[in-house]
């Protein structure tokens, strides 16, 4: 006599296709560069004008402070991701909302990254070109929109 079980006839879910090694490879350097830009804003003392954290590695100021007198849409941003590692969030947006919303996306991007290109297939959910084309198109759009406010604001 044949038995039936339900379990027997039930699909089994195909595994996640691997990651390719150069795929793995962009993972691995888009991961562990992430964290390590993070490591080292966690590092680093923000600067109380907003601006110029960067210095503190030892790199010059910003050349369009130094020509035009203001601030270029990247000035505040290390600072930003100092404050940002530190879990103080307001006082990051207030120095550079487009460095904030990067720091944010290096915070959940870089984990990700590191660990799809190390068990070499997507953790928890796929890469797809539209969503990280949208967080790239954001991030521009915050920074070019804080920049505005900052520059109405100085004038």
């Amino acid at each position: 006599m044949v038995s039936y079980s339900p379990a027997a006839n039930r699909a089994i879910a195909p595994e996640p296709p691997r990651l390719v090694w150069w795929q793995r490879s962009i993972a691995l350097i888009l991961g562990f560069g992430a964290i390590t830009l993070l490591v080292v804003a966690s590092q680093l003392t923000p600067s109380s004008s907003g601006f110029g954290t960067h210095r503190q590695l030892g790199l010059a100021e910003c050349t369009m402070v130094q020509l035009a007198g203001i601030r270029c849409p990247a000035c505040g941003m290390t600072t930003s991701w100092a404050y940002a590692t530190r879990g103080n969030l307001v006082a990051a947006a207030r120095t550079n909302s487009g460095g904030l919303t990067l720091a944010l996306a290096a915070m959940i991007g870089g984990p990700w990254f590191a660990v799809s290109g190390l068990i070499g297939r997507w953790w928890l959910v796929k890469f797809r070109d539209g969503p990280a084309v949208a967080v790239c198109v954001f991030v521009v759009v915050i920074t070019l929109i804080d920049w505005g406010v900052r520059l109405s604001m100085a004038s």
